[in-house]
């Protein structure tokens, strides 16, 4: 078998909505597999991560404050958050960072989740860029129920029923999971690809590199 007979590879993605990278990531790792043709198909699959786990549920922050501390202070946050905005200006990516509020993430994992079960009416790679661009751009509270059934509602889902799921426990546990399966897998910075959960590709590399590293795997899979 050649790849040119196609081959189906699975990808798990795990990744934080309030990751830089994570975004332009998924920018470069789109624009490789536009260039794979019909020779490799793939099915990808967004797990949760969380940079700062310890963000208070309910509360927002002012992403600079988040980099001063992080990052040892506001000569630096300024350099981390002017080159990542140029990065992804580059890859067609219009960062606000003077606007993002860092708040806790499990809601908005606990969405991406919903969204990628069997028959979910909304394909998960919506919600996962729908939640990116309101945190990134918009300046959205990406950790508050209704600011988020509001976004929902932009892909078709209603209001409701996004409020009813949020305030149930429906997708914790499993979200749980896949936070603990990170820890597992030995991934401690993000975005990374798990490739058939045995190959990862680390960071946010460029497309021609997500290009290769796939057909190099999808050859490797044909020989076994």
């Amino acid at each position: 078998m050649t790849t040119s007979e196609s081959t189906t590879i699975n990808i798990d993605i795990w990744s934080d909505v309030v990751c830089p990278w994570c975004y332009i990531g998924k920018r470069k790792f789109e624009s490789a597999l536009s260039n794979l043709g019909d020779d490799i198909s793939v099915n990808v699959t967004y797990r949760a991560y969380q940079l700062d786990p310890t963000a208070s549920p309910g509360k927002t922050e002012p992403v600079r404050g988040v980099y001063e501390r992080k990052f040892g202070g506001p000569q630096q946050a300024d350099q981390i958050i002017s080159h990542v905005s140029s990065v992804a200006a580059e890859a067609g990516l219009d960062f606000r960072m003077d606007i993002a509020q860092r708040a806790n993430t499990l809601l908005a994992h606990r969405l991406i989740w919903k969204a990628g079960q069997p028959g979910s009416p909304i394909p998960q790679a919506d919600v996962k860029e729908l939640l990116l661009a309101s945190y990134f751009t918009n300046g959205n509270n990406i950790g508050d129920p209704d600011e988020l059934a509001a976004l929902m509602e932009t892909l078709g889902a209603e209001r409701a029923q996004t409020i009813e799921f949020l305030e149930s426990d429906e997708g914790e546990q499993e979200v749980q999971s896949e936070l603990l399966g990170a820890s597992q897998l030995g991934i401690t910075a993000v975005p990374t690809y798990v490739v058939e959960g045995q190959w990862s590709i680390p960071g946010a590399q460029e497309p021609e590199t997500f290009e290769r590293v796939l057909r190099r795997l999808a050859d490797r899979m044909n020989e076994s």
